[in-house]
């Protein structure tokens, strides 16, 4: 009897610390992080139980297979940090360049995307595109 409850108490921490580990590389590890530049389309702060801070960014537009078409990509983030988000309210349409974090798994309290927007390197008014005039 004293051997089954010494392995049962063995097996039950073995299981804890694998349950810990899958929950922090899947929530809390950072996977990867980088930058982002683009139009800034908005940001909304959203949430039935948890208020969080959603964003969209335009991604520079990419040649499609299709000649003379572009295709525009999007990019669909999370801000966890309040002043952050506050001041990206205020810039839909600039050209931002943001760094981000990427994890495995999204965390309600943290928003919606498993990435996350943590700073604003730069700001600047779109540039115009050239505009073709029929001829």
């Amino acid at each position: 009897m004293q051997k089954l409850k010494k392995t049962l108490v063995i097996v039950l921490a073995v299981l804890l610390l694998c349950g810990a580990g899958f929950i922090y590389f899947k929530y809390y590890f950072v996977f990867g992080s980088g930058i982002k530049t683009g139009t800034l389309n908005y940001v909304v702060h959203k949430g039935y139980l948890f208020k969080t801070y959603e964003g969209e960014m335009i991604l520079s537009g990419v040649s499609s297979k299709t000649p003379g078409t572009i295709q525009s990509n999007q990019f669909l983030f999370s801000i966890d940090n309040e002043s952050v988000a506050k001041q990206l309210e205020r810039m839909g349409g600039m050209e931002v360049e943001l760094q981000y974090k990427e994890y495995l798994g999204a965390l309600p309290w943290r928003g919606y995307s498993k990435f996350i927007v943590d700073s604003i390197l730069s700001v600047r008014r779109p540039t115009a595109a050239p505009v073709l005039l029929p001829q």
